[in-house]
C-alpha cells in the first residue's frame, strides 16, 4: 500500500467564510444602541427623501386627502417657473461667493494660528469657533437686529464714521439683502473651515518646515513649495464639504429676510419651503414643492459627484 507523500501535497485547508447573522449576533448590542439613531434617520431622512420622489408626481396641497396623479406635470412646469430659476441662479451665486472667500480666509487664519510662536492661538481658535456652535436661527435674528437701518450697530457706526449719510436698509432693499445673508454666512461658518484646515496643516511633518527655513526659504516659498502641494488633497475634501454647507442655507435666510424683499434673496430651500406651505399668501403646493426639491437635489448630486471625481483623480495622479 503506497503511503501518500505529504510533502509535496498542495492541498490547503481553506477557513469557510463567516456568516453574515452570526457577525450581526455578535455585535448585537452595538446593533442596539445604533438602533434609536437609525431609526430617527430612517424617519426623518431616508422616509422624506423617498416620499418627495412620489409626491413629485402628485397635484397635491399636502392638506387634502385628494391625491391627484399628474405625472410629469409638476416638472413640466418647474422647468418654465421664472422664480425657480431665479432661486435656483441665487443658490448658486450664494455658493459662488461664500464658497471661495470663507476658504481662502480661513486658510489664512489657519496658517498663523498653526504658528506655535502664537501663544494665544488656542483662545483665538475658540473666538472663531463661537459661532459655528451658535444656532443659526438665533445668528438670523440678532443679525437681523444689527443690520436694522433703525439704530442698528452697523449703521450707526457706519454714519459716525461719515462714511454713509443717511442708514442703509441692508436686509429691507433687494441691491443688498443677499450679500448681506451672505457675509453673515461666511462669518457664522468661517470657524468650521478654518477647523479643516488647521486639521489638515498639522499633518505637514515638522522636519520639511525646518528643513525649508534651513534653506533660506521665506513664508511664500514655504506656502508655495510645502504647504500648498500636501494641502491639495485636503482642499478638495474641504472643498466639497462647504460647497454641500452653502446649500443648506435656509434658517439663515428664513430668519433673515424670508427672501425678500421682491424675492431678491430667496434661494432655493426658501422657494421650495414657500411653495409647499403657502407662506406670503400663495396656495400651498406640496407636489410642487417637491418636483422642485427633487429638480434641485439631482443638481446638488451631480456636483458632488463631480467633486467626488474630482478627488479620486488627485489621488489616482498622486499614487501614481
Amino acid at each position: 500500500m503506497a503511503v501518500p507523500n505529504l510533502s509535496t501535497s498542495t492541498t490547503q485547508y481553506t477557513k469557510p467564510p463567516k456568516s453574515l447573522w452570526r457577525e450581526i449576533w455578535k455585535y448585537r448590542w452595538c446593533y442596539l444602541f445604533m438602533l434609536p439613531s437609525l431609526i430617527l434617520t430612517g424617519m426623518f431622512t431616508f422616509y422624506p427623501i423617498f416620499a418627495s420622489w412620489y409626491f413629485a408626481f402628485l397635484d397635491w396641497s399636502g392638506f387634502t386627502a385628494t391625491r391627484d396623479f399628474i405625472g410629469i406635470g409638476n416638472f413640466q412646469e418647474v422647468i418654465g417657473d421664472n422664480l425657480f430659476w431665479g432661486a435656483f441662479r441665487r443658490s448658486l451665486i450664494f455658493t459662488a461667493i461664500s464658497v471661495p472667500i470663507q476658504m481662502l480666509l480661513s486658510l489664512i487664519v489657519a496658517i498663523v494660528l498653526n504658528d506655535k510662536a502664537l501663544k494665544l492661538a488656542p483662545v483665538f481658535r475658540t473666538f472663531f469657533f463661537i459661532p459655528v456652535v451658535t444656532t443659526t436661527a438665533i445668528v438670523g435674528i440678532v443679525m437681523s437686529f444689527i443690520f436694522s437701518p433703525f439704530n442698528g450697530p452697523i449703521n450707526g457706526i457706519l454714519v459716525d464714521l461719515g462714511i454713509v449719510s443717511r442708514p442703509i436698509d441692508f436686509l429691507g432693499s433687494a441691491a443688498t439683502s443677499l450679500w448681506t445673508v451672505i457675509g453673515v454666512f461666511i462669518w457664522k461658518w468661517f470657524g468650521i473651515t478654518m477647523i479643516y484646515w488647521l486639521a489638515s496643516l498639522q499633518t505637514v511633518p515638522s522636519d520639511l518646515y525646518e528643513a525649508a527655513r534651513l534653506d533660506g526659504a521665506g513664508r511664500w516659498e514655504l506656502f508655495r513649495y510645502i504647504i500648498f502641494p500636501l494641502l491639495v488633497p485636503f482642499s478638495i475634501v474641504i472643498l466639497l464639504i462647504t460647497v454641500v454647507s452653502s446649500l443648506n442655507v435656509f434658517a439663515l435666510v428664513q430668519t433673515m429676510t424670508a427672501g425678500g424683499p421682491f424675492y431678491s434673496s430667496e434661494v432655493m430651500e426658501v422657494y421650495i419651503y414657500r411653495t409647499a406651505f403657502g407662506t406670503s399668501g400663495s396656495v400651498p403646493r406640496l407636489g410642487y414643492a417637491s418636483a422642485a426639491g427633487v429638480f434641485f437635489g439631482i443638481a446638488v448630486m451631480i456636483i458632488t459627484v463631480l467633486q467626488g471625481l474630482a478627488v479620486r483623480g488627485m489621488r489616482e495622479r498622486q499614487a501614481s
